[in-house]
Parts: C-alpha cells; sequence; structure tokens
C-alpha cells in the first residue's frame, strides 16, 4: 500500500475510533449485524466498523452477489478481482480471479483497498482474514439474511464504493418492482401450495423470512412448509421426508432451486421413493428454477418473482 497509504489509513481509523469508542484494537465492534453508521461508516455482518473516508477504488469480490451489485452500482475499472465462479460473468471476464485458498501474497500483488467477502468465508479463513487486514487492507464481510437486510446491503455497498445515490436508485427500483408485484398477487384468487426445495438429497426447504420464500410470496404462492425452522441460523430450514409426505395432497406444484448447493433434476425428483404421495409430483407439476434469481440478494430477485408467477399460473 506504500508509507503514505498506510500513514492515511492510520489516521482514518484513529478518527473513526473517536467516534465509535466500542471498538476494540481488533477493528470489530461490541456489535454484529451490518447496518449503515453515522460519520459515513458501516458496520459489517462481523462486528468491522468501517469509515469511508474515501471511495474505496480497487476492490475484489469473493462472492457472486457482491459481484453482480458492483456492477449494478456502475463500478467497471474498480472491480480488479473476482471469484473463480464469477469469471463466468459477461462483464466479468478479463478480471483477475482469486480464492480464500490463495495465499496472500497473490491479493497484496494486486493492491487492492478492499476484499468484500461473506462470512463463510470469513469464518472458514480468519488467518487470510487477518494478514490482508496487517497489510493494510480492508477486509469486510457481508451478506443479508433477508429482503430489508439485503437493501441496507446494496446502501452500504454504495457507501464503501461511492456510489450511493446509484444504490438509492437500486432500492427504489426494487420497491417499486414488488409493490407491482404484490399488487398482482393481490388479484390472484385461488392461490396454489408450492413446496420449495432448497436441497434435494437432505429434504430441507427455506426458513420464513428467506429470499426465496419473499419471492414465492410476492409471485401468489402459498409456502406448504410454513412451519419449518432454520438450521443453525442460516436461510435453510429442515422439514424431513414425513412431514413432506403427510402434507402431499395439499401441495399442488413442486418447486426447486438449483445451482452449487442443489442440483436436482424433474426426474430426480419424481423417482424418490415414496414422493408419489405428494400430488404436485403424481401429477407432474414439478419446475426447477435458477438460484442466482430467488437465492442471491441482487435486483434479479425481481426477475425471480416474475418467474415464479408464470410456473404457478401460466403453466
Amino acid at each position: 500500500m506504500g508509507d503514505v497509504g498506510m500513514v492515511l489509513k492510520t489516521v482514518i481509523l484513529i478518527v473513526c475510533m473517536a467516534f465509535f469508542p466500542v471498538m476494540q484494537a481488533s477493528g470489530h465492534s461490541g456489535e454484529k449485524g451490518m447496518a449503515l453508521l453515522e460519520n459515513n461508516a458501516i458496520r459489517d455482518n462481523a462486528g468491522r466498523i468501517v469509515c469511508v473516508e474515501r471511495p474505496f477504488t480497487r476492490i475484489i469480490s469473493l462472492y457472486s452477489a457482491h459481484t453482480e451489485n458492483l456492477f449494478d452500482l456502475g463500478l467497471d475499472d474498480e472491480v480488479i478481482g473476482v471469484s473463480r465462479i464469477d469469471a463466468s460473468m459477461e462483464r466479468a471476464k478479463g478480471i483477475k480471479t482469486f480464492s480464500a485458498q490463495n495465499s496472500p501474497e497473490r491479493f497484496i500483488a494486486a493492491r487492492p483497498d478492499l476484499v468484500i467477502v461473506r462470512p463463510m468465508l470469513d469464518n472458514g479463513y480468519p488467518r487470510l482474514m487477518e494478514q490482508l487486514s496487517g497489510f493494510g487492507i480492508q477486509v469486510v464481510s457481508l451478506q443479508p439474511g433477508n429482503v430489508e437486510e439485503m437493501m441496507t446491503y446494496w446502501l452500504i455497498l454504495g457507501r464503501l464504493s461511492g456510489r450511493e445515490g446509484e444504490a438509492g436508485e437500486m432500492v427504489a427500483r426494487f420497491e417499486k418492482g414488488i409493490a407491482e408485484a404484490g399488487a398482482i398477487a393481490q388479484g390472484i384468487d385461488m392461490k396454489k401450495t408450492v413446496y420449495f426445495e432448497a436441497i434435494h438429497i437432505r429434504f430441507k426447504t427455506f426458513s420464513p423470512g428467506s429470499m426465496p420464500l419473499f419471492a414465492l410470496e410476492y409471485a401468489g404462492g402459498i409456502n406448504a412448509a410454513e412451519d419449518a425452522r432454520p438450521s443453525r441460523g442460516t436461510n435453510i430450514a429442515d422439514f424431513g421426508m414425513e412431514r413432506l409426505l403427510a402434507r402431499g395432497e395439499e401441495i399442488d406444484v413442486y418447486l426447486a432451486q438449483t445451482g452449487h448447493m442443489n442440483q436436482p433434476s424433474v426426474a430426480a425428483i419424481k423417482n424418490v421413493p415414496g414422493y408419489s404421495a405428494i400430488r404436485a409430483v403424481r401429477e407432474g407439476n414439478i419446475y426447477i428454477v435458477d438460484e442466482a434469481i430467488v437465492s442471491r440478494p441482487t435486483l434479479r430477485l425481481l426477475e425471480g418473482i416474475e418467474a415464479i408467477r408464470k410456473i404457478l399460473y401460466e403453466q
């Protein structure tokens, strides 16, 4: 980062500590959970407080949602690194790829001023995060757990990158989209009951408040597993085959997400022993939806709502 950069970072940290006395030597506050704070500061999921003295301009993103949202904010040259998964994005082509399994030297050589991760990587690779911070690289861990947090998350990305106006426009566009979707959903007289699969082989669905179930609600669907409870504080919920089959006759549509966590097929779902007790399966009302439009905290959640509505009511 250079001597001048390190001195500037130290000065900013001292000023930040004056405003936020609860911050500890590690750079973490006593509270966790992302938030916009006063004095142009933010708090990430791990409790780090960052005073944004000036926008970060050399950003490495290690989560697809971060990458997509940064692009939606209008960033281009500022995104200097992405995850290997993101390399398939059209706008990410040619951008250097990084992994939490890389050495800190690979990151340092790219001269980033900000590395954005999500809690899974932050918790899984604490040594790397400490090393990057030690070299003056700001690490921020973000992942919203619900739609309300998602909009705060966009505003945080906007503050970090100097694109707060664009972030506000994203929020406004989303709010307009869900208002329109909600109006359509209210006009549906005979709403369909849906079992929304999260992980096929473990009979897991989504927990109340999760983004996929938000998309289902605004598409006009009724969650068949509304009493499912979160598994280890995630948006995934244990449900079990016994409860699923017990409600089989109530289920109009069997919906499953596909992505890195879950890669089912209609045939695989149809051939599960005992699934003939599920009316949707017997009648062939099994559909697959891309997790990128129902589970990621991006504007494409609006696409997910529309895709589910078409599955439910236009097939």
